[in-house]
């Protein structure tokens, strides 16, 4: 692959919805391109075309991932990919007076790249499998999220005048909660069903607990004693429904969107060394394997993961001041999988759990502790993800006893035992 180095002239790439704008520079600075193309299979061609003309041309973009990147490789351009952040600063530097239009973005880029693309790392093609699964599994995260808000939004729904349903129920993500309220969707109409209406619906959706039997019914029995007036439960009512609706659809296609990713999780070689991982169950796993992908020279070193995953410290030193900070500039999906991992991980493994603890009685906050957790984590999952080597847990312990790991002295005897 043509590097840095070999590239004759320099192009930066400011994109949008319909059309993208194109800067292109010598070696010395100099404009020599300066064009815009249409979001068309034609436009595409034509940028193509343009900068072939001047040699070897290495491209920045800001952003890491989309149709933009797909194109411009299919091209077979050097592409460097470029934190939005730092674009910021490279268009801050080039206009300080805070002039920003699409032309000075993308000759921006471009200069940046002729100036500092050195210490740059060019994206390189990416397995197919690998891309398809890190987007079903952010699209995952994200519509679990729509979820969430939906079920807020019933919550405040019932809130308003439906409170014996919300004393009834404590879990609004199950289906069976929907299902009581498409049952019974106002106070009065659950009254007015009666005792046998109730007892089939509890033993239909298997909602019968002894301990929680006798409870419900005598919630259900005076669900219209404290309700809205009859105006706000008419409204409230149907927005109850409808949410109940949009969440069993939505529900519906999480389900298969679990079943594309195990599907793909399954092929992938690295599945067994993943899928060893203590918490990462099938949920975590397959969101970890996307996240860092096949390319083992993407990361140099366990620090350079650490420093993506946000889980190492960004530290600031100024004579005699130090002081140590959450690293904000990193990749937020990879940063929310390690934390609910490291989370995960305590119940399935002694030492993560006696390691967690030690930073709590410092009075460190449980999202600290698990950020260290984490951190910890990292280091031995990307010496696994080199040697492409399954978690093993009493090779861990042994390493740790070798290495004389305080964590031993805090683990339980059995913790090379617990997987």
């Amino acid at each position: 692959m043509e590097s840095w180095e070999q590239s004759t002239h320099y192009a930066g790439l400011d994109w949008a919805s319909d059309h993208h704008d194109v800067v292109a520079v010598d070696r010395q600075g100099q404009i020599v391109r300066q064009f815009r193309i249409a979001h068309t299979a034609e436009g595409w061609q034509e940028l193509a075309a343009r900068l072939r003309e001047l040699g070897t041309v290495a491209v920045a973009v800001e952003t890491n991932q989309g149709f933009a990147l797909e194109q411009l490789l299919a091209q077979g351009l050097i592409v460097y990919p470029v934190n939005p952040k730092s674009a910021q600063r490279y268009r801050e530097r080039k206009a300080p007076s805070g002039v920003k239009n699409d032309q000075l973005d993308a000759w921006s880029l471009a200069d940046a790249l002729r100036l500092d693309g050195h210490a740059w790392k060019a994206l390189a093609s990416e397995d197919p499998l690998v891309a398809e699964l890190r987007l079903l599994t952010r699209d995952e995260v994200a519509l679990i999220a729509q979820r969430t808000a939906l079920v807020n939004q019933l919550m405040a729904a019932l809130r308003d005048y439906y409170p014996a349903a919300l004393e009834a129920f404590d879990d609004w993500t199950l289906p069976s909660a929907w299902a009581f309220l498409e049952r019974f969707p106002t106070p009065q109409a659950l009254v007015k069903a009666g005792q046998r209406a109730w007892e089939k619906f509890l033993h239909t959706h298997r909602l019968y607990r002894p301990e929680t039997y006798p409870r419900r019914l005598e919630i259900f029995a005076r669900a219209d004693q404290f309700t809205g007036s009859a105006a706000l439960t008419s409204a409230r009512s149907l927005l109850a429904t409808t949410l109940a609706a949009m969440l069993r659809t939505l529900e519906a296609q999480l389900k298969l969107y679990r079943q594309r990713i195990e599907a793909l999780f399954g092929q992938h070689p690295d599945h067994d060394l993943f899928g060893s991982l203590p918490g990462a169950a099938a949920k975590l796993a397959p969101r970890l394997l996307a996240e860092l992908g096949s390319d083992r020279s993407r990361f140099e070193s366990a620090e350079s993961l650490q420093c993506y995953a946000g889980t190492a410290p960004l530290t600031i030193q100024s004579g005699q001041m130090i002081k140590r900070l959450i690293r904000h500039a990193c990749q937020h999906a990879l940063r929310a999988t390690v934390h609910l991992w490291a989370n995960a991980s305590r119940s399935a493994c002694a030492w993560a759990q006696a390691y967690y603890q030690a930073h709590r009685d410092k009075g460190q906050s449980h999202a600290c502790a698990l950020r260290c957790l984490g951190q910890r984590w990292l280091k031995i999952l990307w010496k696994m993800w080199q040697t492409k080597t399954p978690y093993d847990a009493e090779l861990h312990a042994m390493n740790q006893q070798k290495h004389g790991s305080w964590v031993l002295k805090l683990a339980p005897a059995n913790a090379a035992k617990t997987v």
